[in-house]
């Protein structure tokens, strides 16, 4: 696995591929624009050049995956929130593709809390395939892959199971543009066991069977403080959570994900010494 981890963007984009080089990762994750606000800038030239050129320098860090804005909800039922979160979707992808970034992550959507004109689970996921649909249509000249994120499937949110996946995957239009990113604290949370190996490997038997392994492209590695099946999302330092510092070798040693980056999304201070404690503790556990 390639192991990495989300890096900030304060400086420059290009400054997110410095700070991995820093900690000697293979991959990294970053956000290309304000995750908690609809307003963007375009993207300057000098930004493009800076973080193209940066890539080209630095050929160890591959794939990078940006994570999309926190507001962006294609399962929305209010029309003015449902535009901005398309619109800000497919800002997100048009600015990713310029940059050259493999990976466009997003979650895929929470139904509101309403008792008015409230949709069921089925009509949310066909709203935001259609959706997913449109943005693959807008950006047809691109080859960046909107990875699904497990989710705890906290609240009312979606993609806490894998049928949920297997679902919206099917009413993809076309298929090379999709794909899945596994949270090892989200999955837990939302009761998937892989604490052993063999809940390991019936996890991924089963996930195989439902939504096919060629989907699966990129893990998010984290701990979670809550229990297993809690629906809770709570990301905890690696090892330090109720998941364990053991079943992360699982995920690390098998070989059919050698070439997935592997990104701590962990708690973080502004000098990185907790990505460097992480990721010692998960290199440690590289047979």
């Amino acid at each position: 696995m390639r192991l990495g981890a989300h890096m900030s963007v304060e400086g420059g984009k290009y400054k997110a591929l410095e700070r991995g080089k820093q900690l000697n990762c293979e991959s990294i994750q970053l956000f290309i624009r304000s995750v908690r606000s609809w307003n963007a800038k375009p993207l300057e030239q000098k930004e493009i050049d800076d973080f193209i050129e940066k890539r080209k320098e630095l050929k160890t860090i591959w794939p990078v995956i940006s994570h999309n804005s926190y507001l962006i909800n294609l399962a929305s039922i209010d029309e003015e929130k449902l535009a901005k979160s398309y619109d800000a979707m497919l800002d997100e992808l048009n600015k990713a593709t310029l940059l050259g970034i493999e990976y466009e992550n997003m979650h895929p959507g929470v139904i509101p809390k309403v008792d008015k004109n409230r949709i069921t689970k089925e009509e949310a996921f066909d709203q935001i395939t259609m959706h997913l649909n449109r943005l693959i249509e807008a950006t047809n000249k691109s080859k960046i892959k909107i990875l699904l994120e497990t989710t705890a499937g906290q609240g009312q949110g979606l993609g806490n199971k894998f049928h949920h996946y297997k679902y919206i995957i099917n009413k993809i239009q076309n298929k090379n543009r999709i794909g899945i990113c596994f949270d090892t604290a989200h999955s837990f949370a939302a009761g998937y066991d892989f604490q052993t190996k063999k809940k390991y490997d019936e996890m991924w038997d089963e996930f195989d069977d439902i939504v096919g392994l060629k989907y699966l492209f990129a893990f998010h590695l984290n701990d979670t403080e809550k229990d297993l099946g809690s629906r809770i999302d709570r990301h905890a330092h690696i090892g330090q959570g109720k998941i364990g510092k053991e079943p992360f070798g699982f995920f690390l040693n098998d070989e059919r994900f050698r070439d997935h980056p592997g990104i701590l999304e962990t708690p973080k201070g502004k000098y990185m010494k907790e990505d460097v404690m992480n990721l010692k503790v998960l290199r440690s556990l590289i047979k």
